[in-house]
């Protein structure tokens, strides 16, 4: 790849050198190779979780409906210890047994049947707390999503407008399995831990004082040791689910737009914004899984050294102190027992790691504003006649751009209603102005002469039907896509509205007519097709406004003569608002409104704007062309 390749791509996919990443700052200096700062590059910024101790709070109060459950885990794992450490302590008088004359057989196998005993009640306890916990985890992930899926109900579509699907999609699975493998395992290890090193150092000051001195004395060692892994891996983890959802969010668009990437023979530029992006989520999971990886064998490292050490030491004390061999034999399993639970959490580290990282990505987007709510003033318009007035409406996306410039215009119930000009004239953000997607600077817009911002958003939107350019169909089959616009209509105005749009004929020729089954966003039907009935969806629909944006662009010339007449029907008792590039579909409206630059610089029907002679004249006339 060449340099001014990787620069785009770098400026493309916002890398950019972190101190973090930066040589001597803790972590890995760039390195000569692919991408930015080396082989798969691996500047994407990267820090610690913003607040991990709020995202850990906002986890376990997922887990208040299931406080019942939580304490037959905590029983559970009470008896497990106690049981495990109750069968340690009883190799002492096994082995002392065995090391004095009156020792016999069948009392050495009363013991040994004793402590099996003992240990299948820890098994028991341990099995059962297993399937309690993963019961428990479950539905708190159950729970998040749903709420998860709920609030992205509720945001504004700028929400949308700014964030990559796939990095969406990414925080429902990516990081809610991340934190489902936290729930699932490390709750109940941190439980169980504690309650192990308490009830291990309890027996361990029992069996000897001085042998406990020295092994709690390696306790700091081994701690120092983790907090210096645990430095370095946590930013990894959070750089590693960032890149997770970057990769996810270029697959999606790529794959959603095949067609594109093929008919322009982007193939190889595709695979190599891929491999770019995969080699830096690569190089992010190498780093992230190799602080979490040796987190193990430095504890166990450590833990062998506090093993040898306690065992030489009592040694020393069995020589010159009469230290019983079985104490000693206990003791060093107990010594195993107490470090241990340290191990085990510093290898769940990783875990912990990739699950607050996951969980603040899920977390930020139940964080998002959600749309506004209505004003408790608010009402509903029933019935809604569909008078629609713009007066002096200003408007930008961002407050150092505007898009819209004073713009005033009204329409009649009935009345057809046409914006035309240039791309990025201001058009489509007008019908999103109407429909309250973004609310405007300044101005108003009523219907029926209330102002919008005081109708409720639900009735609003249900009082307009809207046909885009860019088609949608759900999974199912096309009589339930075409109810979608109205879920209470019967089959025979499910066909009517088909006919209306003039889907009926093509729907009877398929195998299975209106339960014919779409899947993949209507695959298997034409562009044509599929705009039909995206069409008879707002024809089924009672909305007394009809917004038709570029409705007819995705449908041949002789489909869209049949289709005019029932649109006309269609428009005749609404107000409808009509986006198109193709003039002749606007030459019935009762007035055309010419857009440039945010302004209605031309207003008047057909023939008015030709006789004026200007820029719709020239537009329709084919002396200039619509950008």
């Amino acid at each position: 790849m060449d340099q001014a390749r990787k620069e785009r791509l770098m400026k493309k996919y916002a890398y950019a050198q972190t101190a973090a990443d930066a040589p001597g700052a803790g972590g890995p200096g760039p390195k000569a190779g692919r991408g930015p700062g080396g082989r798969g590059g691996r500047n994407m910024p990267v820090k610690k979780p913003a607040n991990s101790k709020q995202a850990i709070r906002r986890l376990f109060s997922y887990l208040e409906n299931d406080i019942g459950k939580l304490c037959v885990v905590f029983l559970c794992v009470i008896a497990g210890t106690i049981s495990m450490l109750a069968g340690s302590y009883m190799l002492r008088p096994i082995i002392n047994s065995l090391t004095q004359a009156d020792g016999s057989s069948q009392k050495l196998f009363r013991s040994l049947l004793l402590m099996a005993a003992v240990y299948a009640v820890g098994i028991l306890a341990q099995y059962f707390q297993q399937r309690i916990m993963i019961s428990i985890s479950q539905g708190a992930l159950e729970r998040i999503r749903n709420d998860l899926f709920c609030k992205v109900q509720r945001l504004p579509v700028r929400f949308y407008d700014t964030n990559n699907n796939g990095d969406i999609m990414s925080r429902f699975t990516n990081d809610l399995d991340a934190v489902g493998d936290m729930l699932n395992n490390t709750i109940v290890q941190i439980i169980s831990g504690v309650i192990n090193i308490t009830g291990t150092l309890c027996l361990m000051l029992y069996t000897n004082v001085w042998l406990t001195i020295v092994t709690v004395l390696m306790v700091p060692l081994m701690l120092k040791l983790a907090g210096m892994v645990v430095t370095r891996s946590r930013r990894f983890y959070k750089a590693q689910q960032a890149a997770l959802g970057t990769l996810n969010g270029y697959i999606e668009e790529t794959i959603t737009g095949q067609k594109v990437v093929k008919v322009f023979c982007h193939e190889e530029v595709a695979q190599e914004e891929f491999e770019f992006l995969n080699y830096d989520l690569r190089d992010k999971q190498i780093f992230a899984q190799f602080f979490g990886g040796i987190m193990g064998p430095v504890m166990n490292g450590s833990g062998q050294i506090s093993y040898s050490v306690t065992a030489i030491v009592g040694g020393i004390l069995c020589v010159l102190r009469g230290f019983d061999l079985g104490g000693l034999t206990v003791f060093v399993n107990y010594s195993r027992q107490f470090t241990r639970p340290i191990n085990e959490f510093s290898m769940q580290m990783n875990t912990v790691f990739s699950a607050l990282a996951g969980a603040e990505r899920v977390f930020k987007i139940m964080d998002e504003e959600p749309e506004a709510p209505d004003s408790p003033e608010a009402v509903t318009l029933d019935p809604c006649q569909g008078h629609v007035v713009l007066q002096d409406v200003t408007f930008g996306y961002n407050p150092d751009k505007t898009i819209l410039k004073h713009i005033s215009f009204y329409a009649k119930p009935g009345q057809k209603i046409a914006l035309v000009g240039s791309t990025g004239a201001g058009k489509t953000t007008i019908t999103n102005l109407i429909t309250r997607f973004y609310d405007i600077d300044s101005g108003s817009i009523t219907i029926d002469g209330i102002d919008i911002r005081n109708i409720k958003r639900e009735n609003l939107r249900s009082n307009i039907a809207m046909v885009l350019q860019d088609t949608h169909l759900f999974t199912g089959t096309i009589r339930e896509n075409i109810r979608y616009g109205r879920l209470d209509a019967t089959d025979e105005e499910v066909e009517a509205a088909a006919k209306l749009a003039s889907a009926h004929h093509f729907i009877r020729r398929l195998e299975h007519g209106y339960d014919t089954m779409i899947e993949g966003d209507g695959a298997n039907l034409s562009q044509g097709q599929r705009q039909l009935l995206n069409i008879a969806r707002a024809a089924i629909s009672k909305a007394p406004i009809l917004i038709l944006d570029e409705a007819t662009s995705s449908v041949d010339t002789r489909t869209e003569r049949h289709i005019e007449h029932g649109m006309d029907r269609l428009m005749a008792t609404r107000t409808t608002f009509v986006i198109a590039h193709r003039l002749s579909t606007v030459r019935n409206a009762n007035a055309i409104m010419v857009l440039e630059n945010g302004e209605i610089i031309e207003r008047g029907d057909h023939d008015e704007l030709l006789a004026m002679k200007g820029r719709y004249y020239e537009l329709y006339t084919g002396k200039t062309e619509l950008d």
